[in-house]
């Protein structure tokens, strides 16, 4: 990742406006035990008090580093639960990487998290509408498929 992804200037940029980037040893005494960090790259997003929120494993090109973050931002606020807040980063990531590997599940949450502030299942039959449109191999369509059976 040092020679690709974190040299590059728009992740630079986004790491510096958006979080407070971290970097730990896998093989540091207390924390790798802690966060149970077995190989890098491994990436966790952390909230202020270190609760873990979502981590992924190996290599991510720059675009895909910005994506992952937004989604691990998302899932922070989804979890604190601050629904808008996720929504906000669910959408950002959703229109600004479309092509990501972590967008199908970036409109799953988002889904979900507008489907909770609104109680309107419309919010769930849109995820699973739009998934399986446009990412019909991703896990996230069959994790959708429930929500088929709330078409009427």
């Amino acid at each position: 990742m040092d020679a690709v992804a974190y040299p590059n200037q728009e992740v630079i940029s986004f790491l510096n406006s958006q979080v407070v980037p971290l970097r730990i040893p896998a093989d540091h005494p207390q924390l790798a035990p802690q966060f149970i960090v077995k190989w890098t790259p491994c990436l966790l997003v952390l909230d202020e008090k270190g609760k873990e929120h979502t981590r992924t494993l190996g290599f991510l090109e720059p675009q895909e580093l910005i994506a992952f973050i937004l989604l691990g931002m998302g899932k922070t606020e989804f979890n604190r639960p601050d629904r808008p807040a996720a929504d906000k980063f669910f959408a950002e990531l959703i229109s600004t990487y479309p092509k990501s590997s972590f967008t199908p599940e970036a409109i799953y949450m988002q889904g979900v998290a507008r489907y909770i502030e609104s109680r309107e299942v419309k919010h769930l039959i849109a995820l699973y509408d739009q998934i399986v449109a446009d990412y019909p191999q991703s896990p996230w369509a069959m994790r959708a498929q429930p929500y088929k059976l709330l078409k009427k």
